[in-house]
């Protein structure tokens, strides 16, 4: 994959915008990039999973902000939907689970920690609004840019 996140800041500084560093990778894949889908929840993970199981996922990377509630929101099953479904890759403002299992997926999870459990009742959430996440605003149809350096987002596809 031809992209450096140092590169991209470097190169279009004032395109770009970092996330916060607090985000650590549970995937098989730590350097992925893609056209970005938003999701918002309210702790219950019901739309993300949806999302992940039922729509083709080529060249994009999900987003998805929980408002740092400490429940998991993704863990095998959605990596195995989000892997089938061929997408890049997950962020998730919040936590994740099965850590194990989760690194065996060929594709990219980022996340700020873990949680064992998952909340159980059904929550609507909410796939392409704005977020903002670390004070950077983040939007479906931006780009996101990830490896070990960090977390980039524009508004424009840059590589």
């Amino acid at each position: 994959m031809g992209f450096f996140t140092a590169d991209l800041c470097d190169n279009f500084s004032e395109k770009t915008e970092v996330l916060g560093p607090d985000f650590k990778f549970y995937g098989g894949n730590k350097k992925f990039k893609g056209e970005i889908i938003t999701v918002k929840l309210d702790k219950n993970n019901k739309d993300l999973a949806a999302l992940l199981k039922n729509n083709n996922g080529v060249g994009k990377v999900v987003v998805v902000d929980v408002n740092m509630r400490y429940f998991a929101v993704v863990g095998d099953n959605l990596m195995k939907f989000a892997n089938d479904n061929k997408y890049e890759g997950i962020i998730v403002n919040g936590y994740v689970r099965d850590t194990i299992t989760t690194k065996e997926f060929d594709i990219g999870l980022v996340a700020k920690g873990t949680c064992p459990r998952k909340y159980i009742p059904v929550q609507d959430g909410q796939i392409g609004v704005p977020l903002v996440i670390d004070e950077v605003e983040v939007n479906s149809g931006d780009y996101i840019y990830v490896d070990v350096d960090g977390i980039v987002i524009c508004k424009e596809k840059l590589v």
